[in-house]
Formats: C-alpha cells, structure tokens, sequence
C-alpha cells in the first residue's frame, strides 16, 4: 500500500458514500485508476464492505453493556458452545477474547435494563460454558469512531 491508497482509505472511512468521481477528486486522481485502486482494496479484504452507522439512540437502543465473561473451562467443546451463543446473539455488537482475569468482553446494545437481563438471564447464564459474567454499563459516550488509524 503506498500513500494514494491509505488517502483512499482515509476518506473511505470518513465517508463511505463518496462517488467514484468524487473520491478521485479528493485524492488528485482521474476517476478510471481511483477506482482500479478501490477495486484492488476490495479484492484484498483491506475494504472487508460498505455499512450504514445507526444512530442507536434514535432507534431505541439506549442500553450499552460491557460484560466480562469468563468461562466454566477451555475445552474447545466449550468455547464453540459459547462462540455459538455469540453469534446467534444480535445484541452482542463485539466479542473480544482476552487475556487477564476474563476470558471475553462482549458490546451489547439493548433497548432497556430489563431486555439485557432478559437476555443474561434466558440466553448468557444457560449456555453450560459460562462460570461468571460481570457487566458495566455504559453512563456516557466520550469517544466512538470506526475509522482505523491510518499514517502516511
């Protein structure tokens, strides 16, 4: 990747939306190898896809939860039973397996206290590989951002 690739990306992450044209002329590139180059960024899973960021708050979801997980053991029978619970879960936004005192830090996003303890309790605590589950909730937002860290 050299220079004109991380300023594709750049302002790929700012805006995900910008025409071809448009992105060309931001970089100082004619429309034809800007586009070569997103391809290529696409063909190498630099780009993994395109999303919408939601608003949680205006569609309903006020609740954001940490939990720290850690489970029962580490048998990979296990671990698939709860990475299974993970993904079957469309609350749970991140999923982070960790070193230290917990085995995983899950992000979910609810609409209300209740419907994460619904959750924790009907769905998190049955799955037999969880020993211990230890939430923090959310009181404020100083930071959020998508954009990775790009130098050039």
């Amino acid at each position: 990747m050299d220079k004109t690739d991380l300023r594709i990306l750049a302002e790929l992450q700012a805006d995900g939306r910008l025409s071809s044209q448009a992105l060309a002329e931001k970089i100082g590139l004619s429309t034809s190898p800007c586009w070569r180059r997103v391809r290529r960024l696409e063909d190498l899973r630099i780009i993994r896809k395109t999303v919408a960021i939601l608003d949680p708050d205006q569609i309903g979801l006020d609740v954001i939860a940490i939990a720290a997980v850690s489970l029962e053991d580490h048998h990979p029978d296990s671990v698939r039973e709860f990475d299974e619970l993970v993904s079957s879960r469309p609350e749970i936004m991140e999923c982070y397996a960790m070193s230290g005192q917990h085995d995983y830090h899950l992000k979910i996003v609810c609409k209300s206290i209740h419907a994460y303890e619904r959750l924790l309790r009907e769905q998190i605590m049955p799955c037999r590989a969880v020993h211990h589950v230890n939430t923090s909730f959310v009181l404020r937002k100083n930071k959020y951002t998508t954009a990775l860290p790009l130098e050039g």
